[in-house]
């Protein structure tokens, strides 16, 4: 029995190993199991901006780490910057995998350079491709440069991609004139125009029509959607929430420094400055030198504040850089260049940006000491008086309100003042008071005193 069974133990496991061989030799040719094809979907259906560009680079970057046998684009578009439709178009030109691009309804401008850069094109009936004019923030036709560039850029795309490169130019627009900048005839196609053109390969009602024109039956289908974190970047990049942002840092400077030593105005501002900075370069919004012009402003603010003696240019420079920064990093301007930027736009952000300091002085100094005195702001600022008439002294036993002294250092808006030959830690109402200046003491707490400058008579 022993030796029956040993003998079939043997049996068994060569005929397991002729199985295991002839599975591997099935698998390893890919005719038993065949790995079906992936195909990923992106949606360019808004404006061409840097969030789209970034998104796209996403999109295509993920498409080919998961090893996608083609990527398709569902386009329905008016266009948008240059300068990120050129990023789309060489993303997809340089691309490992076959694009194709579904229009439907609208592949206009910057639509129209993307859609070429795509290896196949497809249409739904009632879309157009085309009109790929240069216009400005105003949406009028842009110095003739800038046509020209686009001329270049649509010829070569269509070189690349086996198309005519002509008529890709004359979808920006030929100049009358050899010496004129006007832009004259511009080619746009609806569908029928562009299959007989060579501009679109077939009519489609959906993707799945493309699938089947492409012979793919079995397949997988990915629509790439945005991550988390792309959505909380676009959370902050509302208006809105920008704007409250915006109150945030300029409200929290100015107290910090209204209010030297507290604290917690300064961690607000940083919050703000942190939830207002960030989005915007993940997004491609903001370059670098946008930030760092805001860091250089802080630096000039604080030395003018407890460096540089009085409040002059290094001041005011300061001021200055911090707000073109917070303008800059939110509209898509190129080194100063504002010509694609629509001036509505600007109009809005500089307007918010008046508004908001406006606000933060008019809550100061009406609201200013309702705020220090709320029950929830004393859970984390020292909110403690310590007058006189209960016995606390200012390292005196005297009441000082109403004496007048000298300011022993400048004042911008802190510093130490002398009264009855005694020196005194002392503040202002935010204005700045030079060294040797005369001051009244306005109040005594905290073990330091509010002051206020007064003119001299030579002054007067």
């Amino acid at each position: 029995m022993k030796g029956l069974y040993q003998n079939s133990r043997h049996i068994l496991c060569r005929f397991g190993f002729i199985i295991a061989c002839v599975l591997s030799t099935f698998q390893s040719d890919g005719s038993t199991l065949p790995v079906p094809p992936s195909i990923w979907i992106l949606s360019i259906e808004a404006e061409i901006d840097p969030r789209m560009s970034l998104y796209v680079a996403k999109g295509l970057k993920e498409a080919e780490t998961q090893k996608a046998t083609h990527l398709i684009i569902q386009m329905n578009t008016f266009g948008g910057a240059l300068e990120d439709a050129e990023k789309i178009r060489n993303l997809l030109i340089n691309a490992k995998i076959p694009v194709w691009v579904f229009i439907n309804k609208n592949a206009a401008s910057a639509g129209a350079l993307i859609s070429i850069a795509c290896d196949k094109i497809y249409m739904a009936q009632g879309s157009n491709i085309g009109a790929a004019t240069v216009v400005n923030g105003n949406g009028e036709p842009a110095p003739d440069k800038y046509q020209a560039y686009m001329r270049s850029l649509m010829r070569s795309t269509a070189e690349v991609s086996h198309r005519n490169p002509l008529i890709a130019e004359g979808m920006v627009g030929r100049p009358l004139a050899q010496d004129s900048s006007t832009v004259g005839h511009v080619i746009s196609y609806t569908t029928a125009e562009a299959i007989s053109n060579g501009f679109c390969d077939a009519q489609v009602s959906n993707i799945n029509d493309i699938l089947r024109l492409n012979h793919l039956n079995t397949i997988n289908i990915h629509r790439y959607e945005p991550s988390t974190s792309d959505e909380v970047v676009a959370f902050f990049m509302n208006p809105v929430l920008r704007s409250l942002l915006m109150l945030l840092i300029i409200g929290g400077i100015y107290f910090e420094l209204q209010a030297p030593g507290i604290g917690f105005p300064l961690a607000a501002a940083v919050t703000g400055i942190i939830l207002y900075f960030i989005p915007s370069y993940l997004s491609g919004l903001s370059e670098n030198w946008e930030i760092v012009l805001f860091f250089i402003g802080v630096l000039l603010l604080a030395a003018e504040l407890f460096v540089i003696p009085g409040f002059g240019i290094a001041g005011v420079s300061g001021i200055v850089c911090m707000f073109a920064s917070l303008v800059l990093v939110s509209v898509n301007n190129q080194v100063f260049d504002f010509t694609f930027v629509a001036e509505a736009d600007l109009e809005v952000l500089l307007l918010m940006t008046g508004v908001s300091s406006c606000l933060v002085f008019v809550l100061f100094f009406t609201l200013g000491k309702q705020v220090l005195q709320n029950r929830y702001f004393k859970k984390i600022t020292l909110q403690e008086q310590q007058l006189s008439i209960d016995g606390y002294t200012a390292d005196t036993n005297e009441n000082l309100i109403g004496r007048k002294g000298t300011a022993f250092t400048d004042l911008r808006p802190s510093g130490k003042v002398i009264v009855n030959g005694k020196i005194y830690d002392a503040y202002t109402s935010g204005e700045f008071i030079a060294e040797k200046s005369t001051v009244e003491v306005k109040e005594q707490s905290m073990g330091a005193l509010k002051v206020r400058g007064l003119k001299t008579e030579t002054e007067n």
